[in-house]
């Protein structure tokens, strides 16, 4: 069975060094060589994603030509290596040559095993996401399919099959999931794979019109129904008459609308405000809602009756969190399409860009992902942004607050934003993975004035 362990390279000539080095890697599979000979060698044979490469190699031991000859072959050969290069001839003059010459980092001798592994980690660290940052960019193209949601995630990849196998139905679909998950991107994507896909996709969020007017902006009205009421006006509901109307934020929706609602959906009759006379519409429903619409029904605040007759399926739709690799996927996609708009000269992402990208926990998920890269698509100044142009960077030792309570507060808040995150904002899903109770965490969030 071959090792899986990320091959690590040790380029250097002292055998004692050498020894010292291949035992202090205990995680990787280390793989020596003593010129630039047996380095290309084992370059080749064992591709090694990681290199260490002492400068002072023979024949020019006391100096650094063969060492930065050697650098050259290793970057020619396998550009996305990452080559740390030690040296203790003329340490200045060495770096900016060895990092000119394409070196990832510089690290001056005497060597420090503690400090060089750390460099050694950080470095396989980086490759590995830039690694994985390539092999996701060259499936946006194939992982552009419903509704156009760009997606490489196992776990998004099965709710499209659902949903384009559910388009095929003409049933009631609920969608669940955190703001900014793409649910409305998935409602249309529904309709486009349904028999319905040449007439209407109407879309109404509910939380965003008053409940005054939601009545109306739904069933329509007649001429003369209420004060400023001019014109007959057909609601939402008929305007999607053969197509599909998504409800957005559901759950906002009054109780008294609710049944007006459910009178729809079970007789497929509508009543102007100020009409008498029933109109049947054929129109499919598709609705989606941030909150928990199981303790809704339960608490009262939304009917049992009206939940079934939507929820005749319902899909749960992931945070970007839990998708993998779907945060750099999409955070290339967005900087490509702000770069095109804005003529800007920005290519891609740095290291520590890629890095915080994946660290994050995105509580606002894609819609807060594609905020962020605009932002750093105008803030770049070189031709990769950064994690500061993406407002990521994590603040500097210096400037950490040495005030113990300081630091908890920072903590806490990092905590419960991302358990809300990973909990699609539902309070006690949050409060089992912070190990609290329910009010607890009801003070705390309180307390540091944050939002489920």
């Amino acid at each position: 069975m071959s090792d899986a362990r990320p091959v690590l390279l040790i380029v250097e000539d002292d055998l004692g060094l050498q020894r010292q080095l291949r035992w202090a890697y205990e995680g990787y599979e280390v793989v020596v060589a003593g010129d630039r000979a047996a380095a290309i060698e084992a370059l080749r044979l064992h591709d090694p994603q990681v290199v260490t490469l002492d400068l002072g190699l023979p024949p020019d031991p006391n100096g650094t030509r063969e060492g930065l000859a050697t650098l050259a072959e290793i970057v020619a050969l396998k550009p996305d290596t990452k080559v740390i290069v030690a040296s203790g001839h003329g340490a200045r003059e060495s770096a900016v040559a060895a990092i000119a010459g394409g070196a990832w980092d510089f690290y001056q001798k005497p060597i420090d095993i503690d400090q060089l592994g750390l460099i050694v980690a950080r470095a396989f660290h980086v490759q590995a996401l830039e690694a994985e940052n390539r092999r996701l960019a060259a499936r946006v193209e194939r992982s552009e399919g419903l509704g156009g949601l760009i997606t490489a995630a196992p776990e998004m990849l099965k709710v499209t099959r659902t949903i384009e196998r559910l388009a095929r139905a003409d049933i009631t679909v609920m969608l669940l999931g955190a703001s900014g998950t793409g649910k409305e991107v998935l409602a249309r994507g529904l309709h486009d794979a349904s028999a319905r896909r040449d007439r209407p996709f109407v879309a109404i969020n509910c939380a965003a019109i008053p409940e005054t007017l939601l009545e109306s902006e739904l069933f329509g009205h007649e001429k003369g129904a209420f004060t400023g009421a001019v014109k007959t006006t057909p609601g939402k509901i008929e305007q999607a008459d053969g197509g599909t109307l998504f409800l957005d934020e559901i759950g906002d929706v009054p109780l008294p609308l609710q049944v007006k609602l459910l009178r729809f959906l079970q007789e497929r009759v509508v009543e102007r405000i100020g009409g008498r006379k029933a109109i049947a519409v054929d129109t499919r429903i598709v609705c989606a809602t941030h909150q928990d619409i199981d303790a809704m029904v339960a608490d009262g605040r939304f009917r049992e009756d009206l939940y079934y007759r939507l929820a005749e399926i319902v899909v749960r739709i992931p945070s970007l969190a839990a998708r993998t690799g779907d945060a750099a996927l999409l955070a290339r996609h967005f900087l490509s399409k702000f770069a095109r708009a804005s003529g800007g000269a920005v290519t891609g992402f740095s290291a520590d860009a890629l890095a915080a990208i994946d660290a994050w926990g995105w509580p606002g998920n894609v819609r807060e992902l594609e905020n962020r890269v605009k932002r750093a698509v105008i803030m770049a100044e070189g031709k990769l942004a950064t994690a500061v142009d993406l407002d990521l960077a994590e603040p500097a030792a210096d400037a950490m607050p040495l005030n113990l309570r300081a630091v908890r507060e920072a903590a806490d808040r990092a905590a419960i934003r991302r358990a809300l995150a990973q909990a699609d904002g539902n309070i006690s899903g949050t409060a089992r993975l912070l190990g609290v109770s329910r009010p607890t965490l009801y003070d705390l969030l309180k307390g540091y004035d944050l939002h489920a």
